[in-house]
């Protein structure tokens, strides 16, 4: 295989690489968007010790979050059916290093995952000691990734956003709702991203992409594996929008309430789930339950979701929650965006990206 900077383009420290030059892209009007580490695949790098052991994993003997092949698969096949699309819009944005793309896409291969494009973190430029400081500050790179991201969308495109609370990936994906719809003046962003520790050349590389791209709100739901175990509570800050999730299933029953995904998909992954990763149908009703206690889950979609886990032998006819399930209120093109009784926003007007009280 050429070396990774023939296949790639590189611009600061930001590698992409494009797997399906031909597919449609500019054209779909939904597409999703994955972080890499403890969002799909079970590895960490957090140290220098951790990043060199994933480096030189096999393919092979890479581990997945529980699930997470199967629901990309289940999302294909749903969108394929529904919207006639050839290729499933599927992005990933990894701060792991491009020298391990061959490995990473290997690993793709063999789950049957076939993203349009990824892009990668070059930290070698940042083994200076004037840039010793970027190493670990993902907020600049994911960023400015996915604004080159949006300039090659739709005008009017939707982004279903997966990352985890082992970074800032919630800051991030909502900052960059943030630049997209012009929240900011360019003084507050300036400075709000100098105390995001991004660097003045990444800083006036994103001014500069705000400055070509609509003015226009693309992210429509970010989910957040709760990996390092952050309290689901602290992510309120962050709207309802942002919704932390224990487990692959979790995620499933919420795209299953917003029609993105059907119920026979999410039977799909219940299967796999219990007989890949061990998961028993009490551990999979209990993360179902605590939707309904979260206010996560509206009374419609409880009550179909039930039905077909009683079809399925994973509940009785007499089970009911121990917390009743609130109606749906604002219902858009299937999805759901608030509960009868819920106060909190959607989106805040204003969050505070700054102090981290985990």
């Amino acid at each position: 295989m050429a070396h990774w900077k023939q296949r790639s383009t590189t611009n600061l420290d930001i590698v992409y690489f494009e797997y399906q030059p031909k597919a449609q892209f500019d054209s779909n009007a939904e597409v999703y968007i994955w972080d890499l580490d403890k969002t799909y695949l079970d590895t960490s790098i957090d140290s220098f010790s951790a990043l060199f052991k994933t480096i030189f994993e096999k393919a092979f003997t890479k581990k997945n979050v529980p699930g997470t092949p199967s629901l990309i698969r289940s999302l294909s096949r749903y969108r394929k059916k529904h919207f006639n699309e050839v290729d499933f819009p599927l992005y990933f944005v990894s701060a792991s290093p491009p020298q391990m793309e061959s490995k990473v896409y290997e690993k793709f291969l063999i789950d049957d995952i076939h993203p349009i494009g990824m892009f990668y973190k070059d930290n070698l430029r940042n083994l200076v000691p004037k840039r010793f400081l970027f190493l670990k500050k993902q907020v600049g790179y994911k960023v400015q990734s996915l604004l080159q991201l949006r300039t090659r969308l739709s005008k009017d495109v939707r982004m279903i956003c997966f990352g985890d609370d082992s970074e800032s990936d919630a800051t991030i994906y909502n900052l960059f709702s943030d630049i997209c719809s012009r929240r900011h003046t360019e003084n507050e962003l300036t400075q709000l991203l100098e105390d995001l520790g991004v660097s003045y050349s990444q800083i006036d590389e994103i001014l500069r992409l705000q400055s070509i791209i609509p003015i226009q709100d693309p992210v429509e739901k970010i989910y957040i594996n709760l990996a390092t175990d952050t309290d689901p509570e602290y992510y309120l800050k962050f709207g309802r929008r942002t919704f932390p999730t224990y487990n692959t299933f979790q995620v499933a029953l919420d795209l299953v309430q917003d029609q993105r995904l059907s119920l026979e998909e999410l039977g799909t992954i219940v299967d796999v789930l219990a007989t890949k990763y061990g998961q028993t149908h009490e551990q999979l009703i209990l993360s179902f339950e605590e939707l309904i206690r979260r206010r996560i889950l509206g009374l419609s979609s409880f009550e179909m979701i039930k039905n077909y886990f009683i079809e399925k032998n994973m509940l009785t006819y007499s089970w009911n929650s121990k917390v009743e399930p609130l109606k749906e209120k604002e219902i858009d093109q299937g999805h759901v965006y608030e509960l009868d009784g819920m106060f909190e926003p959607w989106i805040p007007r204003h969050i505070d990206y700054i102090n981290d009280y985990r």
